[in-house]
This record gives structure tokens, sequence and C-alpha cells, in this order.
């Protein structure tokens, strides 16, 4: 719920609100985050194999930065077959 400043948003992550600073602009995107946070925090607790909401809060970070670094992999292979078959479609067409 937006605070009455409207710079600040509040969230609630596993039951406990955090206000966060925040432009208007911003604000649906950060929500949408946190959102998105809480249902994975959520996931890792229910989990039952971590306790405690700091390696909650870490285990959800590590599984977050390695989904990133796949995501990172796949669009530098992407981009690398793409630029492929650039150069191939370049060199069908012939001299320019």
């Amino acid at each position: 719920m937006p605070s009455p400043d409207n710079r600040h948003v509040t969230i609630k992550i596993l039951d406990k609100e955090f206000v966060i600073a925040c432009p208007p602009e911003a604000r649906a995107g950060l929500l949408d985050a946190a959102t998105d946070l809480n249902r994975r925090m959520s996931e890792v607790k229910s989990g039952g194999k971590v306790f405690g909401l700091d390696r909650i809060a870490v285990m959800t970070a590590l599984n977050l930065s390695h989904e990133l670094q796949a995501e990172r992999a796949q669009r530098e292979q992407l981009e690398r077959a793409i630029e492929t078959l650039s150069q191939r479609i370049d060199a069908a067409l012939g001299p320019k």
C-alpha cells in the first residue's frame, strides 16, 4: 500500500512490512517485484529445509541469480545464432 507522501511504498514479504523509497513511475514495477519475491520466498520457506528469514532470503537470492545467469547464457547463445544467420544471409545475397 502506498504511503501518503507518494514517494514510498510499503511492501509485505513473509508477513513483514518494509517501506521502500520509490518514484511514482516505478511503483507498479516495484509492487510486481515484491509480489514475485514474496511468492518465491514463501516457496523456499514451505519447502521446509531452510529456516530463518536470512537463510530463506539468501536461498531465494541464489535461485534468482542462477535463473538470471541461465537467461543471460541463453540470450548470448541466441545473439550468436542471429549473428551467424545474418552472416549466412549476407553471404547468400552476395556483394552489395
